[in-house]
């Protein structure tokens, strides 16, 4: 049986829209309330750390805070704060920022990039503790994160500036101690391990965490000073979970993804949409929706080849397959221990034979049976196409707009689909 003829329909979710409306100058009055140059003498070099994620404005985020840190009389410099990713190399991180719009030109003081690091010792726990050779050469070390959920385990403090202080600062070498000690301690508490033993040296000043709302927009930014960084950063967390933009749907038999990439989330995907584990399980988070089979059409030119969490898919286009950087992933996959988010699922050369394979193994003989939802990339969950029998679902919940332009799959000569237009 074909199950790709299948009628979609528009939704649109009505998530609250928070975006600040001038972010440079929301960035500069943070920075100047919170004190946090005071203490620091005039012309000190200040090492400012940015991670690889596609942060909405990141360029606008740390070019205002090189110039707050030009304008106290400082001599900023920026530096990967990457464990990983950029391919595993120096200069493939330098390019993950210039991507961005992060480069020396755009942001008038100098970008570092080296894997060279220095042991701090070891935490409580047992955890070796490395920081960048570079950045701690500086006067002081400030870093810049977006603050949120993790994709693959749960806590009070989970991704921000607390996990870059002990894994982005700390280079490959930090990411590897710290995730092959997360197997044992679990990864919140490796985190607040390495972060606050790297946080006594009195060295890092603190960071600028940026909350984002379900529209991917900034929508808060703030201080955070190295004294009380965990403490706040629990309180961000705890709001912007609640921000957060899922599927409205209790369950769904196959769900269609565009893209994933290391820019989108660490796992490719982030793991709390899509209702999957690291290591390859199903529907292990309690919140909804539960999802049975995963198609992926297309990997981000963002993530440099690195397909990190294709293994999670039950089955992925050749046009992913094709870009994938088998060396990318597997410094990835074996930094973090999660071997299964690198296996190669089956793939064909069309859309239509995914959809096929997915659709008709969901154990619903009656086409009309059949769930399916489709999506960009699991950060834009603003517009989605979903199948009838779910729009229907849908039309009682406040949240949703059922836009009603009814579409069949178009696929062309070649069985394969445009890019989803939502």
């Amino acid at each position: 049986m074909k199950y790709y003829r299948t009628v979609l329909v528009p939704i649109r979710q009505t998530l609250p829209d928070r975006r600040l409306s001038d972010i440079p100058a929301a960035v500069l009055g943070e920075l100047s309330s919170s004190g946090i140059a005071d203490p620091v003498p005039a012309h000190a070099r200040i090492a400012i750390g940015v991670g690889s994620r596609g942060i909405s404005q990141i360029d606008v985020i740390v070019r205002a805070v090189v110039d707050f840190w030009r304008s106290h009389g400082m001599r900023p410099f920026i530096f990967p704060a990457m464990g990983s990713h950029g391919g595993g190399t120096p200069e493939g991180q330098a390019s993950v920022l210039a991507h961005y719009g992060v480069d020396e030109r755009s942001m008038g003081c100098p970008v570092i990039s080296s894997f060279e690091v220095i042991s701090l010792g070891r935490s409580e726990l047992g955890v070796e503790c490395f920081v960048s050779r570079d950045a701690w050469a500086s006067d002081g070390v400030f870093l810049v994160g977006r603050i949120k959920w993790h994709t693959s385990f749960a806590g009070a403090l989970e991704s921000g500036i607390a996990k870059m202080t002990a894994i982005g600062l700390g280079k490959l070498e930090g990411a590897r101690s710290s995730h092959a000690h997360a197997r044992r301690h679990g990864m919140e508490a490796v985190i607040r391990s390495v972060a606050g033993h790297t946080l006594s040296t009195g060295r890092v000043l603190g960071g600028l965490g940026i909350l984002e709302d379900a529209w991917h927009h900034t929508a808060e930014v703030a201080v955070l000073k190295s004294a009380t960084l965990m403490a706040e950063e629990e309180r961000l967390l705890a709001r912007t979970k609640s921000w957060m933009a899922r599927i409205p749907a209790a369950a769904v038999d196959v769900l269609i993804i565009d893209e994933i990439g290391k820019n989108i989330a660490g796992t490719g995907m982030d793991l709390k949409v899509v209702n999957r584990g690291a290591q390859g399980q199903y529907n292990p988070w309690p919140e909804p929706p539960t999802v049975e089979r995963i198609f992926l059409r297309d990997l981000s030119d963002l993530s440099y080849g690195n397909a990190v969490g294709v293994g999670l898919a039950d089955v992925a286009h050749d046009r992913l397959i094709r870009k994938i950087d088998v060396h990318a992933g597997r410094v990835n996959a074996v930094t973090s221990g999660s071997l299964a988010t690198v296996r190669t699922p089956l793939h064909f050369p069309s859309d239509r034979e995914c959809l096929d394979l997915a659709m008709g193994t969901v154990g619903k003989p009656e086409k009309s049976e059949i769930t399916a939802v489709w999506i960009h990339n699991t950060l834009e969950l603003g517009a989605m196409a979903v199948t009838e029998n779910l729009a229907d679902e849908l039309r009682g919940n406040p949240g949703v707009v059922i836009d009603g332009r009814r579409f069949d799959f178009d696929f062309d000569s070649h069985g394969n689909l445009p890019a989803f237009a939502g």
